[in-house]
């Protein structure tokens, strides 16, 4: 009898270790990096997605059906970091784009001024809940939508990186 209840003890701790430690790499891996020519590069993890004000938009997704995402106004993110925006985008700044990388390594590009208030209406959003829950694993923690863009190519999933450069 205390030899199966020592068994089952330490499956229990072992169990929980496991948890533990999935949790821990969970936690590290959900954070995007914003980069390149910015003033403060910021490491971004989930929770501080709340500190920002928060933003909903829709948009139709490959199924057909229409969802609504919430989550931060890319550009209040670059501003954070201190991206060159609003009155001082013009001349020499006007040639820096945003790269956005995806965990698998996907890219997409964005013009500054495509993100910037001051030139479109558009809003790009840096995603983490569809339809008031969290990403799917394959989708998230982060995901850039793009509203009104009539197809999802720049809607990119799980986000890593995002890393502000200048065209050469």
């Amino acid at each position: 009898m205390k030899k199966l209840l020592v068994i089952i003890l330490l499956s229990i701790a072992g169990l929980c270790q496991f948890v533990t430690a999935n949790a821990q790499t969970a936690e590290k891996q959900a954070t995007v990096k914003v980069s390149g020519e910015v003033t403060t590069p910021l490491e971004l993890k989930l929770a501080d997605m709340q500190l920002f004000p928060q933003t909903i938009v829709s948009r139709k997704d490959r199924d057909g059906k229409d969802h609504t995402y919430s989550g931060v106004i890319l550009a209040t993110i670059l501003q954070k970091a201190g991206v060159t925006l609003g009155k001082d985008l013009r001349g020499e700044n006007l040639t820096k784009y945003v790269k956005v990388e995806a965990s698998d390594g996907y890219q997409v590009l964005f013009a500054l001024a495509e993100l910037d208030k001051d030139f479109t209406d558009r809003t790009i959003i840096l995603a983490t809940q569809v339809d008031g829950n969290p990403l799917a694993a394959g989708d998230g923690p982060f995901r850039i939508i793009v509203q009104d863009e009539k197809k999802p190519a720049r809607c990119i999933k799980q986000v890593t990186t995002i890393k502000i450069e200048f065209a050469k």
